[in-house]
């Protein structure tokens, strides 16, 4: 209990001076399939997409991290969906995401359904 204690008012005490912790570099595997996984969404999108979702576009871009990414994959999905059809998108997002394996806790991953589409 007390090392929790002291690490609250230590992480406190950095926050006030303005003392930010820089977050650790991705290892060169990691950051290499977080690229591949952007490509692959800007892939689904396409030039079409990209002209009628520039905020989808936008937030892939910017997605800095693998969850961020996999939260991007809700707009990915509605856009999808209007330029095709909602059944096309839920097939695209599954091939999507086995490429996030290993990149997310686990508590993350998409759970397998019985639903039907």
């Amino acid at each position: 209990m007390i090392w929790t204690v002291t690490n609250i008012f230590a992480g406190l005490r950095g926050r006030r001076s303005g003392l930010q912790t820089t977050p650790k570099p991705l290892p060169k595997l990691q950051a290499d399939r977080l690229e591949d996984i952007r490509l692959t969404m800007l892939d689904m999108l396409g030039m079409d997409g990209a002209k009628h979702y520039p905020q989808v576009v936008r937030r892939i871009h910017l997605s800095g991290d693998a969850q961020a990414l996999w939260y991007a994959r809700a707009d990915l999905m509605a856009a999808l969906a209007g330029l095709h059809s909602e059944q096309v998108a839920h097939t695209k997002m599954i091939s999507l995401s086995a490429l996030f394996d290993g990149m997310l806790p686990r508590g993350m991953m998409s759970r397998t359904t019985t639903l039907r589409m």
